[in-house]
């Protein structure tokens, strides 16, 4: 049986083999699956969804790769206004917030569009148009490697915050298998995405219905590029591969007077444009950046693998990128995607 490789596991299609490859389906294999897994190695599995938002090393992962195809929703009333939905890890998100909208359950429709699985999303606390996992989530069950045993995080103890948890600060020490969020019977929440707005035909600050903005979202992130299309020339991409990078309020007074956007993030703190910052530096839809690697077509922000890239050729880009971005700039800025694999340290 040929071995299963990496690159056939995520959207960026770069990767080596993997030692072993463990499905699961079913939530009630995995007790038996984590402990077989916790017997034959010292740390936790890499652990995949859909692979959107990772870049796996050329060199594979000789261990075990969890791919979670889990999927499930359950809905729980708590009042006359509040859902408990409970999900497990495994499913997509773009299913769960298209099926709050047909149930007219506000609290997730801007996460529309967004790849990935449900259990992915507090890791990096997905969020977009204003909107983020944090405003929503309740509890999430998780294995804990370390005790061997399944436990519950309310949402405060998982430190959601910008593009950041509690989970992505310990990567492989937790798996996420399901997420319960509590959803509102109620218009959308208050539109504060000027672009967004505009979409819908309707003021900063209204509240339509809940189907009609997730639609919109749909077709903004279509007409913008931000749609993960496998049939796309843009197809091996893992998104916007840096993070709105954090500036001082110096530095804001620079660049913002140049026409850099700047805004507060859910934290309070001051972000600057990360897709502004690379165009400063002299990147531009459909430019190449490196042998292999180019910004997508519509989007410089995201960087897209294409012929013979390769895992370490497309992570040296993202590295030689910010540079060139702190060279010119002095701001830093983070990649977004996260390294899995056996990657080679660098002395």
């Amino acid at each position: 049986m040929p071995q299963v490789t990496l690159a056939s596991l995520t959207t960026l299609r770069l990767g080596g083999p993997a030692g072993a490859v463990l499905n699961l389906s079913d939530l009630a294999d995995w007790p038996d699956a984590a402990r077989a897994i916790s017997a034959q190695e010292q740390s936790g599995p890499v652990v995949l969804g859909h692979g959107s938002n990772v870049i796996a090393a050329d060199a594979g992962h000789p261990g075990t790769v969890v791919v979670m195809n889990t999927r499930g929703i359950t809905a729980k009333k708590i009042d006359d206004t509040t859902v408990a939905v409970t999900v497990q890890a495994g499913h997509p998100l773009t299913d769960l917030v298209q099926w709050a909208a047909a149930e007219r359950l506000a609290g997730i429709e801007c996460l529309a569009g967004i790849p990935g699985t449900v259990g992915a999303a507090p890791v990096q606390n997905a969020g977009a148009y204003g909107q983020q996992v944090a405003d929503t989530l309740h509890s999430v069950t998780v294995w804990d490697w370390d005790m061997a045993s399944p436990r519950t995080f309310p949402a405060q103890a998982c430190r959601l915050r910008y593009r950041n948890s509690h989970f992505k600060q310990s990567p492989g020490r937790w798996t996420i298998l399901t997420a319960t969020l509590h959803l509102t019977r109620a218009s959308a929440a208050p539109i504060t995405y000027r672009p967004l707005a505009n979409e819908l035909g309707v003021p900063v600050g209204a509240r339509p219905g809940v189907p009609e903005v997730t639609a919109a979202v749909l077709a903004n992130r279509r007409r913008r590029g931000l749609l993960l299309d496998p049939n796309s020339p843009d197809a091996r991409q893992v998104g916007s591969v840096f993070l709105n990078p954090r500036v001082t309020a110096a530095q804001v007074t620079r660049w913002y007077e140049l026409g850099c956007p700047v805004y507060r993030d859910s934290d309070g703190k001051l972000r600057a444009s990360a897709g502004w910052l690379l165009e400063r530096v002299g990147c531009r839809p459909g430019r190449s950046v490196a042998d292999g690697v180019r910004c997508s077509q519509r989007r410089t922000l995201t960087v897209t693998a294409h012929g013979k890239a390769t895992a370490a050729g497309f992570d040296q880009a993202l590295t030689d990128l910010a540079a060139r971005v702190a060279t010119t700039t002095g701001i830093t800025l983070q990649p977004e995607p996260t390294r899995v694999g056996r990657w080679t340290v660098t002395p």
